[in-house]
């Protein structure tokens, strides 16, 4: 089954960023998250296409790159690119959805749509069935660190029956306040990515705590 953990690269060792790349190449992870962050749409600036095209050469898994940015539709192919494999888009920053998710598969990535903690998961019943995934934001974006908001169960469990009934290959991936000990009733809720950023990077043995928090049959 597509279950897996999306270690995210804003809570790696910027300094020794290549070492943490090299170290998530040996591992169960399955994908690389980036989160791209103007200061604007949320309040911290992070990493911009110059550095991802840096990861991109070093990375031997998919790019997962969440932009949390306004007017996104500006930079898809900016993104594209710089070696971005999936783009996550934040409904909360899209006037027009369909035409943004149309503009990112026709450049031959994945396109995903992210809703923030306080947005219903009803409000993407006439996209979900244009989308290869769903984000679903477990704590409010910006800031690494933070805990996990228990209402994200109930929204998962709600876009899981919204797959199952219009577009079952639709993957859902939870970001935020993910650990050891909530990666298990995730998956089990319905999700299939786990972003994990602390607590992975701030582990005494990184590798492990992927494999740790990584689905089990």
């Amino acid at each position: 089954m597509n279950k897996f953990v999306a270690p995210s690269l804003l809570s790696a060792n910027f300094a020794c960023l290549e070492k943490d790349i090299e170290m998530l190449n040996q591992s169960q992870a399955g994908w690389f998250h980036i989160d791209v962050m103007d200061g604007v749409f949320v309040p911290n600036i992070s990493f911009g296409p110059p550095v991802i095209k840096h990861i991109k050469k070093l990375a031997k898994k998919p790019l997962d790159v969440h932009l949390m940015i306004v007017d996104p539709d500006r930079y898809y192919q900016v993104f594209k690119d710089a070696g971005a494999d999936i783009l996550t888009i934040h409904y909360e920053a899209c006037t027009h959805l369909n035409r943004s998710i149309s503009a990112i598969k026709k450049l031959g990535i994945m396109a995903g749509v992210v809703l923030n903690p306080h947005t219903n998961v009803n409000l993407l019943e006439n996209i979900i069935m244009d989308v290869d995934l769903v984000l679903l934001m477990s704590v409010n974006p910006g800031f690494g660190g933070q805990k996990f908001i228990e209402n994200t169960y109930r929204k998962i469990s709600q876009l899981k029956e919204m797959t199952e009934k219009y577009s079952p290959k639709c993957l859902i991936e939870v970001d935020g306040g993910v650990d050891v000990n909530n990666a298990a009733e995730l998956y089990q809720t319905g999700a299939d990515v786990l972003v994990a950023g602390n607590s992975v990077f701030s582990s005494n043995n990184p590798i492990e705590a992927i494999r740790s928090m990584s689905y089990k049959l």
